[in-house]
């Protein structure tokens, strides 16, 4: 799969490079967040909130916002799902990783969208990144089979457990997009080979994309 730099004007349309804000301190205490051989998701994660850099995401990027600051890491190279949010999200590389993004306006009416329109985008060490609100994300992929360390950011309360009843796949009201939603603040859309839990959304067409195939 091509992969292009965060710094290519393809990547414009998804996201922005972050370098207004010093996060020197925070790549320092992600390099010692664990690196599966799989992938885990902290959304908040206290020795990671309890840096300056905390203040100065909620204050420059966010607006003021209450936010979290937590971890992806581990070794991948599948897309297995997507993903989209209300708001944005920052993603903070202390290791380099590959981001596999599309467009939340090329989903379909029934809420199934083609994997063949997405992009590949390698962040590097050391560089912050601000994935738009409209743009279809998963977990990162690892660059040549190594691990990767992502710093997530989201505003106070994502992907935790939701609290009401919401649609379901297999009931009524099933092309309604409350269907998609897996957790607060999270809608996914899954594909059949991405191994996700039962009662997912499963409407990703196409291949589930590998960064390591042509």
């Amino acid at each position: 799969m091509k992969v292009l730099p965060v710094t290519d004007p393809a990547f414009q349309k998804y996201g922005r490079v972050i370098g207004d804000v010093d996060m020197t301190g925070l790549l320092e205490e992600l390099k010692k967040t664990p690196v599966p051989d799989g992938v885990v998701y902290e959304p908040s994660v206290a020795q990671l909130e309890a840096l300056p850099v905390m203040q100065e995401f909620s204050r420059v990027v966010y607006g003021e916002m209450p936010i979290q600051i937590g971890y992806c890491n581990g070794h991948n190279s599948k897309l297995n799902a997507v993903e989209y949010h209300r708001d944005s999200e920052i993603n903070v590389a202390a290791a380099d990783a590959v981001l596999i993004l599309g467009m939340l306006q090329d989903v379909e009416a029934d809420y199934t969208y083609d994997t063949g329109k997405m992009e590949a985008f390698l962040l590097p060490a050391g560089t912050a990144v601000e994935i738009y609100a409209t743009t279809l994300h998963y977990a990162p992929c690892g660059v040549s089979g190594a691990g990767f360390q992502v710093a997530v950011v989201l505003p106070r309360g994502t992907n935790y457990p939701l609290q009401a009843e919401h649609a379901r796949p297999s009931g009524e009201g099933a092309k309604r997009e409350d269907m998609l939603l897996a957790a607060v603040n999270k809608w996914l859309i899954g594909h059949a080979e991405g191994g996700l839990d039962e009662g997912s959304f499963l409407g990703l067409k196409g291949k589930n994309l590998d960064i390591n195939e042509e």
